[in-house]
Parts: structure tokens; C-alpha cells; sequence
């Protein structure tokens, strides 16, 4: 009897998909106004404290090192050496951002930044199979970036000379300044505040549906005393005789 009567608690317990919906349609305005709230404050960090970063690249396209190049024109450049090149490009990112080329940047623009933090402004990237690398910048001056970035690439270049033995390195694109910015993004913040705002304002509905066991209509009394409802007084409006 007593496991029986533990299964019925359970089922009185569970919520349904109706009340589901009545809750929201109840709390509707609760979550209309996280919501909203959310989106305002990701608007105002947006577009009014939030500064705009610029993103500028340059292409570079590594080869072999010297003493890999074939003596005879000819010759022909077996799967191993395209894969064995592939690998190098790995290996020129990190010389990319390593301390000493940052260094070189550093001081040929006599910029007022330590290494670490134009460490973090520097993306480089590889084409999938090929032999081409892309080292990106941000800054919040679009000018900026692009100097950088083609110093960078210039700095690069005579670091992987020196340790690759590399001699065929040649810049593709170089790097510009961009117009439009790469962050922030107001789209994808505006949509990603929505969304978290419509889960935290149902959550909030929910909260409140939780602690308020103030008995409002007639199916309260029996979800909450478990006794049948005989009759109901309306209420009239009008003055009090």
C-alpha cells in the first residue's frame, strides 16, 4: 500500500505540457521583461561600450629548404616532399609568434606594446594542403593592423631564412587596412541576449510558480488541499450596501 501510494504522490507531481503553457502564458510578462531587459543591456554593451576591432592579413607561401630544392629543374617532386612541406608550415606558425620576430616587430614600428600582447592580437592560420600560411592582426586602428601585419610578415620571413635555410618565401597578398570591423558582432549578440534572456526569464516563471502556493482558482484548492470544490461565489462589482 505504501509503494502504491508513493507512485500516486509521484504522478500528482509531475507537470504536464498544459500546465507547462499555462505557466508561461501566466508568467508571460515576467518573461517578456528579462528579455527584454537581456537584449537592452547587450544593445548598450554592444554598440556603446564595446570598441571596434579590425582584423588585417597578409598570405605568405613557404617552400622547401635549400637543400631540398632539385638540382636538376626537372625533377620531380615526389608526395613525401609536398607532405614533408606541409609539416614545415606548422612549424613556420610558431615562428610567427615567437618571442624573437615579435621582438623585431616591436622595435622596427617603436611600438609601446610588450610581446605578449601583440602575441594575442596575432592569428595565423594554414590553408588546408597547401603550402600557404595566413598571419592575421587586430587592433582597433585598421591602419594598424595592416602595418603590423606586413611587418610581421617582413620579420617572419627573416627568422624562417636564418633557421629554416629557406630561401623561397613569397608574400601572395599583402596586408591592408579593412573597413569593416570584425567585432563586435551586433547580430550575434543581440541573438545570443534573446535567447538567454527567453531561458532565463521561463526559468524566473517557473522560480516563482514554484514558491506561490497562494490558492487562486478552484483547481488550486484541490492541487493544493486535496478536496473537492462544492461551489463557487462569484464576484459582483458594485458599491458596498
Amino acid at each position: 500500500m505504501e509503494e502504491n501510494g508513493f507512485i500516486q504522490e509521484v504522478e500528482n507531481d509531475e507537470i504536464s505540457l498544459k500546465e507547462v503553457f499555462e505557466i508561461i502564458k501566466k508568467r508571460f510578462k515576467v518573461i517578456a521583461a528579462i528579455t527584454v531587459i537581456c537584449v537592452l543591456i547587450a544593445s548598450i554593451v554592444t554598440f556603446f561600450v564595446l570598441k571596434p576591432e579590425y582584423e588585417s592579413s597578409v598570405t605568405l607561401m613557404v617552400g622547401k629548404p635549400i637543400h631540398k630544392v632539385a638540382v636538376n629543374p626537372d625533377e620531380a617532386i615526389t608526395y613525401q616532399e609536398i607532405q614533408t612541406n606541409r609539416l614545415l608550415v606548422s612549424t613556420y606558425g610558431e615562428i610567427a609568434k615567437s618571442r624573437t620576430v615579435l621582438e623585431q616587430v616591436i622595435k622596427n614600428l617603436n611600438l609601446n606594446a610588450a610581446t605578449d600582447v601583440l602575441k594575442e592580437k596575432i592569428n595565423v592560420s594554414l590553408v588546408k594542403d597547401t603550402e600557404i600560411i595566413q598571419i592575421s592582426v587586430a587592433d582597433q586602428d585598421p591602419k594598424v593592423a595592416a602595418t603590423i601585419a606586413n611587418e610581421l610578415a617582413s620579420a617572419f620571413s627573416d627568422q624562417v631564412v636564418k633557421i629554416m635555410n629557406v630561401e623561397n618565401i613569397q608574400v601572395i597578398d599583402k596586408a591592408i587596412p579593412p573597413t569593416n570591423p570584425v567585432k563586435p558582432k551586433p547580430k550575434l549578440n543581440i541573438a545570443i541576449s534573446l535567447v538567454l534572456g527567453l531561458m532565463i526569464g521561463v526559468f524566473t516563471a517557473f522560480v516563482l510558480e514554484f514558491f506561490d502556493t497562494s490558492i487562486k482558482t478552484p483547481e488550486d484548492v484541490a492541487k493544493y488541499l486535496g478536496l473537492p470544490v462544492i461551489g463557487n461565489i462569484p464576484y459582483v462589482e458594485g458599491e458596498n450596501e
